[in-house]
């Protein structure tokens, strides 16, 4: 069926190694654009950590373009209309937090405008995902917390850490029955409300657009990515993708270093 809608993770997948988009990627979202392609881009960053992207492309600020962020928690237009918004619940950051403490992680929650962490000793990757997608840190104490709106939260600690405490996975699974977890790099553990995925956020999006999953493509590379590729009816993973994402893909593209996304799109949704 013709690809009405194109939806595309943005780290390791969109942009290269560098954080950059090339000109082939850019030109060929532009060809989609210009054949009336809904061209999506779906993260798990914080919108601010999209708009200078949507401006490269020439999606910004648009009634009709859209873009999914915080790993589906949020969707609305470029232009900022809301189209749906999933927060987690306070009582669920609690004990997101208390069992960071509790397995000696490093963990942050984020709203839409700002990375809240309890650790006096911020971690690394705190720092790196507020430098990522322009956001400012500050310390709150979970008593703090109770009347921010948190979107999502993150364990965030270096691989070989998050190994150790995943590997007695008891303490996690209990708290599946109120948040979705999602590895989406090996140095990140994301929690979102119960339900909440980039495939969620893409199932209302075809609603809005009237269109079926069959209509669109789904481009990525990591853990929170294998939703979207299982609802969409073309999933493509990148070369650098996951093995699982990959057995879950019915095409795949060349690496996130050699234009895989303009080569998707080129070849089977412009075709």
């Amino acid at each position: 069926m013709k690809i009405k809608a194109i939806a595309i993770d943005i780290d390791d997948t969109l942009v290269n190694s560098e954080k950059k988009l090339t000109a082939p990627v850019k030109m060929a979202i532009k060809k989609a654009k210009d054949a009336g392609i809904k061209v999506v881009l779906c993260t798990g960053r914080p919108l601010s950590g999209v708009l200078q992207l949507l401006k490269q492309l020439q999606l910004d600020d648009q009634k009709d373009q859209y873009v999914v962020s915080f790993g589906g928690s949020l969707m609305q237009t470029t232009d900022g209309t809301v189209i749906s918004s999933d927060p987690l619940s306070y009582d669920n950051y609690v004990d997101l937090e208390y069992l960071a403490r509790k397995k000696g992680l490093h963990f942050h929650a984020i709203s839409k405008d700002r990375i809240y962490t309890a650790n006096r000793d911020i971690g690394e990757y705190t720092i790196y995902e507020s430098s990522l997608v322009s956001l400012n840190v500050s310390y709150r104490t979970p008593a703090e917390m109770h009347d921010i709106k948190i979107v999502k939260a993150m364990f965030i600690d270096q691989p070989e850490i998050l190994e150790t405490a995943l590997e007695d996975y008891t303490a996690f699974a209990e708290l599946e029955n109120r948040v979705t977890f999602t590895r989406s790099t090996p140095f990140y553990y994301e929690a979102n409300a119960k339900g909440v995925s980039k495939g969620s956020a893409l199932k209302k999006l075809c609603e809005e657009l009237k269109i079926t999953s069959e209509n669109l493509m789904a481009i990525g590379d990591g853990g929170n990515d294998l939703s979207m590729i299982k609802f969409a009816g073309n999933g493509v993973a990148m070369k650098n993708a996951i093995p699982e994402l990959k057995k879950s893909a019915q095409i795949i593209t060349a690496d996130n270093n050699h234009d895989g996304v303009a080569r998707a799109i080129e070849k089977y949704a412009l075709k």
